[in-house]
C-alpha cells in the first residue's frame, strides 16, 4: 500500500506525463516524444533508457526513437556513467531554451519539407503544356499554388529574422 506522498507524486507525475503527449500531439510530433521529454524532466536523476521504458510502459524501440528525437532537437542530453555501458538521459540544463530553440529547429525543419512539397506540385505546371495552363482553372490552381509559395518563403523568412532568433534565445 502506497503512502500519501507516493500516491500524491505518482498522480502528479502521470498527469504530466499525459499533458506532455498531448502537447506534443498537438505541434505535430509524436504523443510519445512529450511524454519521455515530461517524464525525464520530472526525474532528479539521469534515466537509462530501459528505465523510462519501464516507467512509461513503452517498447524500448519506441523509446530509443524518441530519445533519438530529443536529442536532435537539442531537448534531451546523453550522460554517461563511468563503468557502465548503458546511456543515460537527463533534459537539457536550460528546457525553457532548449524547448524554444527545439521548437524553432521543429518548425523550420517542416516548413522546408513542406516547400520541397509545394514546390513539387508547382513543377507540374511547368511540365505542363501550354495549352494545358491556358485553361482557367488550372491557371487558377497555378495562382494559388504560387501564392502557397509566397507564403512559404515569407514563413521560413521569419524563421531567420534576427530578432525573432534573439526572443527565441530569451
Amino acid at each position: 500500500m502506497q503512502t500519501p506522498v507516493e500516491n500524491l507524486t505518482e498522480d502528479v507525475r502521470r498527469r504530466m506525463v499525459d499533458i506532455g503527449g498531448r502537447a506534443a500531439q498537438d505541434l505535430g510530433l509524436s504523443r510519445v516524444v512529450g511524454q519521455m521529454l515530461i517524464h525525464l524532466y520530472l526525474q532528479s536523476d539521469e534515466q537509462s533508457l530501459d528505465d523510462t521504458a519501464r516507467d512509461l510502459g513503452l517498447s524500448k524501440a519506441a523509446v530509443s526513437i524518441g530519445l533519438r528525437q530529443l536529442e536532435d532537437l537539442g531537448l534531451v542530453k546523453r550522460v554517461w556513467r563511468k563503468g557502465d555501458r548503458r546511456h543515460y538521459y537527463r533534459t537539457a540544463d536550460n528546457i525553457g531554451t532548449a524547448l524554444r530553440q527545439g521548437l524553432m529547429t521543429f518548425l523550420a525543419q517542416k516548413i522546408t519539407a513542406v516547400s520541397r512539397e509545394v514546390d513539387a506540385v508547382y513543377d507540374l505546371f511547368e511540365t505542363a503544356p501550354e495549352s494545358v495552363r491556358r485553361d482557367a482553372g488550372v491557371a487558377f490552381l497555378e495562382r494559388r499554388v504560387e501564392r502557397a509559395r509566397d507564403v512559404q518563403r515569407h514563413a521560413a523568412g521569419l524563421l531567420g529574422n534576427p530578432l525573432v532568433r534573439l526572443v527565441a534565445k530569451l
